[in-house]
């Protein structure tokens, strides 16, 4: 088929990514090409990382984020560990420098195949993450769902890691309310003019949080880098916790944890694994796809 590029299907906790190889191309992943390969349940995704030869000069690529709903997203930082891990196969490298909307990430894999992210500064000034309405502490704005006298979710603190995050601290576990319902709500809320990821975080140890995330313009996901960072850094703010946290992802139990560290220079690093599936082949227009054939086992 004229115009294929090569992709993966990997994930990032859980996180259903796409990694497409636009190197060498001069156009984009469309957003009809991706409302259909999400549309497809062998490639349904969270976000496409998109990966184009670098616009500047010390980076080793521009990477594209499109969410499952065709918009783009300006991080993702389970994504970003699937690129790492995919031009880590490639290249034998294992320092990465990448730009994004968000601005410029470095990445690293490690040893026991882990992989960092700094995901950049935290953002908290009102106008910047952005909100409707101006807040002096975005620790805890006034934001509520459900009765006025017994809500059910509340005061969340706001931020931006590159795109904007609502964090709603809860007493039990995330699973078990209905985020499915008051996702989508919350994400187009009028106090959102560019929408926002909504995530319920639970404390479980002064080390520890366990988040559930709808997330923008993908809904309801396994898993979110760029929120488990936000969630980290708003329990720090907050004296949840300390700098550096554990994060049990509540929709993907069976999964590692993710460590986030927000470190002393102010930025955030994420470690994590990433995981292959399976390539094959996109038309990056159309988002007609083919698989690769699977090796042949041999028996012994």
């Amino acid at each position: 088929m004229a115009g294929q590029v090569e992709f993966a299907r990997m994930n990032g906790l859980g996180n259903k990514i796409l990694v497409v190889d636009m190197r060498g191309r001069g156009d984009k992943v469309t957003p009809e090409a991706a409302i259909a390969l999400n549309a497809d349940p062998a490639t349904q995704f969270d976000q496409i990382m998109a990966i184009h030869d670098p616009k500047v000069q010390g980076t080793d690529a521009w990477i594209d984020i499109v969410n499952s709903d065709g918009s783009k997203a300006q991080a993702c930082g389970n994504g970003t560990r699937c690129v790492v891990q995919a031009l880590s196969s490639e290249t034998g490298r294992k320092t990465f420098t990448f730009q994004t909307v968000a601005g410029i990430l470095n990445a690293q894999e490690h040893e026991d195949g882990t992989i960092s992210v700094d995901m950049g500064k935290p953002v908290f000034q009102w106008d910047k993450i952005p909100l409707a309405e101006e807040f002096f502490d975005t620790s805890r704005i006034e934001l509520q769902i459900g009765p006025i006298d017994a809500p059910v979710l509340h005061s969340p603190a706001v931020m931006s890691m590159g795109n904007p995050h609502a964090i709603f601290w809860v007493d039990q576990d995330p699973m078990a309310f209905d985020l499915e319902r008051f996702g989508p709500m919350l994400e187009n809320h009028p106090m959102f003019p560019e929408k926002a990821n909504i995530t319920l975080a639970q404390v479980t140890s002064g080390d520890a949080l366990r988040t559930r995330t709808w997330e923008r313009g993908a809904g309801l996901t396994l898993a979110c880098g760029s929120a488990a960072c936000a969630a980290a850094v708003s329990a720090a703010r907050t004296g949840r916790t300390g700098r550096k946290v554990t994060i049990d992802v509540a929709s993907a139990p069976s999964r590692q944890p993710l460590v986030i560290e927000w470190r002393d220079n102010d930025h955030v690093v994420m470690t994590g694994p990433a995981e292959w599936e399976w390539s094959g082949k996109v038309d990056p227009v159309t988002g007609a796809f083919e698989r690769d054939a699977e090796p042949e086992v041999k028996a012994n």
